[in-house]
């Protein structure tokens, strides 16, 4: 609901730094850019450093992580790089490609990851300025804990950052997990002085019950800390909002309990380096399907539709496809007349070959693909990053989405496309392939279930009535999106002594 405070000017930056972990950073940046701007406030979001294999694309053709995003989204803005000048993405357990201003421009290993300061730090303060210039305020995400000791020479994302262009902060700790006053105080008390002095004031995040119940404890707090609780928050049931890396656990398991219907069954095997797994949530929201993840071990039986997923080292994730015997699981699934659709890492996967003549995701210069599809796809080392929308090929249905791809696919496969697009700078092209018997389907589009009509057209595809649509409507996730962001700002505005947090904003 619309903001019917008249709010004195404010002008500066804050930063949201957390206890651990998933303890709420993001979700408090999103609802409180959304409360400044509908205060009047021309306000920004800004991650320093993030590491996530789930990102968008921006308007000039770079890269961000999701939360970004969707905080940009809760101001009102279009997407930019500067929001989040260096994101780090896994390629494995030791190995991370590093994205600065939205490009991809290095890999760090495990033993030269403190090199990270040197190469992005002046990248990430131009950023910050820059915003520091067109906004009147900046809120400011931190990553993981500043109490990381033994990150903390190396630091760009947490207090390095806030000590480098003086920025308040507060504290987020999730209650949930249990032991937040130990979390709160253990934080503050494993910091250097200035760093301490720096932190304005707690948040509490998650909390069931009756506040009255956890009053000595705030009071006690608030004591031993000489800082305000600014805040505490509710636990948030049925939030429907982009995840920000990992996949939404909750929304799986309510879409799995979901069973007053017969609905179109869609299984996703969960590689190890899945990426922008956030295509499929909006098929969580989707009263007509059961979205299952399958993981090592996992069964793909029983499925209408299986769905490769992205994936951020292709050739890999092929092999451990094969490994858990995945691949004559997706065989039999066919042979039973079952579909399968390929997105981006999955799309290329589908095909007869990928090769990787620059070793662009490692040591494994050929790759045989499963065989489905007639194309083959060449691994590149520029990134293909692309803001897209266009129509279905042969249906017409509507469909907007984005490119994140290393790779240039080529076949005879592609003469039956999936959909024919137009990007961000009016180049109009051709994408995905259709096999020949309709029952395999590829495309290097994500997003393609937040359309409605895209959504729709699968799923009835699925159903084997494409042109009739799927047995339920789709809903906008677009909409759906918005409306999630208008609720979370009015339960933060409700129990966050706003006053309080915007004198503590310089």
């Amino acid at each position: 609901m619309a903001d019917a405070h008249t709010s004195l000017p404010v002008k500066g930056c804050l930063m949201v730094q957390g206890t651990t972990s998933d303890a709420g950073k993001s979700l408090c940046v999103t609802a409180l850019c959304r409360i400044l701007k509908r205060r009047g406030i021309s306000v920004a979001p800004f991650k320093p450093q993030n590491m996530a294999l789930n990102s968008a694309v921006t308007n000039d053709g770079g890269e961000i992580g999701r939360a970004q995003a969707l905080q940009a989204e809760a101001c009102g803005l279009p997407l930019s790089t500067d929001f989040n000048p260096v994101l780090l993405k896994p390629n494995s357990d030791m190995r991370s490609q590093v994205i600065i201003n939205g490009k991809a421009v290095s890999e760090l290993d495990a033993r030269r990851f403190g090199n990270i300061k040197e190469l992005a730090f002046d990248h990430v303060l131009a950023a910050f300025q820059r915003l520091k210039e067109q906004y009147d305020v900046v809120i400011v995400e931190g990553a993981g804990s500043p109490a990381e000791v033994n990150l903390r020479k190396n630091d760009i994302a947490n207090m390095g950052f806030a000590e480098a262009v003086d920025c308040p902060v507060v504290l987020i700790s999730d209650i949930d997990r249990g032991g937040v006053f130990a979390h709160l105080t253990g934080t503050v008390n494993i910091l250097a002085a200035s760093e301490q002095a720096r932190i304005k004031g707690f948040l509490i995040n998650k909390f069931r019950g009756r506040i009255e119940l956890l009053q000595d404890g705030l009071d006690w707090l608030e004591d031993y800390s000489e800082k305000p609780v600014l805040g505490v928050l509710p636990y948030i049931m049925d939030l429907r909002l982009d995840a920000e890396d990992g996949i939404n656990r909750a929304l799986h398991e309510e879409n799995l309990n979901q069973s007053d219907q017969q609905r179109i069954v869609i299984k996703v095997p969960v590689l190890p380096r899945i990426s922008n797994h956030t295509d499929f949530e909006p098929l969580l929201q989707h009263s007509g399907v059961v979205l299952e993840y399958v993981t090592a071990g996992g069964d793909l039986s029983g499925a209408d539709l299986i769905i490769l997923p992205g994936s951020k080292s292709v050739q890999a994730d092929l092999a451990y496809l094969r490994e858990q015997g995945f691949d004559r699981q997706i065989l039999k699934h066919l042979r039973y007349g079952g579909k399968v659709l390929g997105i981006c890492g999955g799309f290329q996967m589908l095909g007869q070959k990928i090769s990787d003549p620059e070793q662009v995701e490692g040591t494994i210069t050929e790759s045989e693909g499963l065989g489905l599809l007639d194309v083959s796809t060449r691994l590149t080392a520029e990134k293909q990053l692309k803001n897209v929308d266009g129509v279905l090929v042969n249906f017409g249905n509507k469909i907007k989405g984005y490119e994140i791809h290393c790779g240039i696919s080529e076949g005879a496969g592609l003469q039956s496309p999936f959909c024919c697009l137009t990007d961000q700078q009016g180049n109009s092209y051709t994408d995905g392939a259709i096999s020949d018997d309709g029952q395999v389907m590829g495309t290097y589009v994500h997003g393609v279930f937040d359309h409605p009509e895209t959504c729709e057209f699968i799923l009835g595809w699925v159903s084997g009535s494409p042109l009739s649509g799927s047995p339920v409507r789709a809903e906008d996730w677009q909409a759906l999106r918005e409306r999630e962001i208008e609720r979370i700002a009015d339960i933060y505005e409700e129990h966050i002594d706003m006053d309080a947090l915007l004198n503590i904003i310089r």
